[in-house]
This record gives C-alpha cells, structure tokens and sequence, in this order.
C-alpha cells in the first residue's frame, strides 16, 4: 500500500504555514535571481522533494538553493536592495553572529527558535544560499575546511552562543584567530587552482564533504517544478541526486524523517 505523507503536513497545520511561507521566499529569490540573471538552482531536500515528491518533503521545514561563488556578491547585492519589505538578506556582512559560511534569507514575519541562532538579528524562518566553487585534491580539501570551518565560526562569534565555560570560549577564539589566516590562503589557493585547471569538480566550504558535485550535472541548468511553480534545477538533477543521496527515491523509515524545528516554537506575525 502505498504511503500516505498527507499527515506530516496537512493544510492548517503549522508545518504546512511554515512551507508555504518559505515558498513565498523561495519564489521572491526567483524572481530577482532571473532579472538580474543571476544563475541558481534548488539543492538538497529542496531538490529531492521536488523529484521524488512535487513539491516539499512532506516533513521537511527548510529551503536551500544554491549559487557559485563568482555569483555570490552580485546576488547578495541583489536581495538586499530587492527583498521584498518581509524578507532580509543574513550573513556575516549583515549580522556579526552569523557564523554560517553562506548566506540566508530570513522572514521577519515569523519566529523560530534556535539555539545556536540565539544571537543572530533576526531569527525568522530561513533560505539557505550555499556558494560552489571548482576545487582540487578532495583529500586537501578535506583537511583545509576542517579547519577553516571552525576557525571561521569562532571568528564570526560561534562560541559566544555554543560554550558555556568561558575559558573553552577564549582559547578557541585565539587559536581560530590564529590559524584563520593561514586556512583562509590555503582556501583560497585551493580555489584558485580548480579554476586554473579548469575543474568540473565543486565544493562548498563549510560543509561535510560527503559528496563531490560535479559540474557536468548541473550544467546547464534546467527547470523543474517544485509546489506548482518552476525553478532552476541542476540539468542532469539524477546523477546529482545519486552522487549525494545514492538511491534517492527510497524514502526514510518513520524514525529518520528529521525536522530541524520544532513547530511548536514557531510563531507567525
């Protein structure tokens, strides 16, 4: 018998409010992504639920697209000058406890609590933006954001929100302030020597390296439809899909479909 998913979601409920409106966000980013013709496309469970289930993993709760880094300023520039008034531009240029190596849209117009977002201006539900760039040497690249992922969080005051002993704080803050140069120029290094030799492997920093995205699946983009609506999507989205998910249509058992909020926090205004 085939599963009915109508029940993590139903209309009315607060999961299904909270998808609706991250699907406001989502198309306003569209709309300024394709008049500034700035190239994106959906990612991750936003991708998987648009294949597998038309729309939002029936449990799912958040929105991720995702841009190369080349695009990543024009873009940043873009929403915050075009957002519409509900909608904010969040990263480490717009709020200093934004330790997140991406970028955010948030909406003031609702509130969900987060531990580790305790600090941050605004605490509205989320878009993630993440940025690809062409690298080499995944076993370097490895090593390199391992370190460069926590010495920028502690930089951009992730420790201020994440420990509670005050000595732990100090000496990861001095330690990241300390090594920070040094992962940022072997990074950068990294970057610049995937787009000399003109690599079709991507990455993104900040991020668990189970996966290698290759160019080749997400150029050219393609279109898919995702809540009845149309949206970039990576041109051969299976072998995108695989490479991160394997067998990407089997769907969880019950015990693993995971939300990140707790709708009960989740307030509307």
């Amino acid at each position: 018998m085939k599963e009915d998913f109508s029940k993590y979601n139903p209309e009315g409920s607060v999961l299904r409010k909270v998808q609706l409106r991250l699907l406001d966000m989502l198309i306003a980013v569209d709309t300024i992504c394709r008049k500034n013709e700035i190239p994106y496309w959906i990612e991750y469970g936003t991708l998987l639920g648009a294949v597998r289930h038309g729309g939002f993993i029936p449990w799912d709760d958040d929105i991720d697209i995702a841009v190369m880094e080349k695009d990543y300023k024009r873009l940043r520039c873009a929403l915050i000058k075009e957002l519409p008034e509900q909608f904010v531009f969040q990263d480490t240029t717009t709020d200093p406890y934004a330790f997140f190596y991406y970028g955010r849209v948030r909406d003031t117009k609702s509130y969900c609590y987060y531990p580790r977002f305790a600090k941050l201006k605004q605490q509205g539900l989320w878009l993630d933006i993440f940025r690809y760039t062409p690298y080499v040497s995944h076993r370097f690249r490895n090593l390199v954001d391992s370190l460069f992922r926590r010495a920028y969080h502690e930089k951009n005051h992730y420790g201020d929100v994440e420990y509670n002993s005050s000595i732990r704080k100090s000496v990861n803050k001095v330690i990241a302030y300390m090594i920070y140069p040094f992962t940022w120029a072997a990074k950068e290094f990294i970057e610049w020597l995937g787009k000399k030799t003109n690599s079709q492997q991507l990455t993104r920093w900040d991020s668990h390296p189970r996966a290698i995205y290759k160019a080749s699946n997400i150029f050219p983009l393609t279109e898919i439809e995702f809540e009845g609506h149309m949206f970039f999507a990576p041109g051969n989205w299976h072998e995108h899909l695989t490479g991160i998910y394997g067998d990407y249509m089997k769907v969880p058992p019950p015990e693993k479909r995971e939300q990140i909020l707790d709708m009960n926090l989740v307030k509307f205004y």
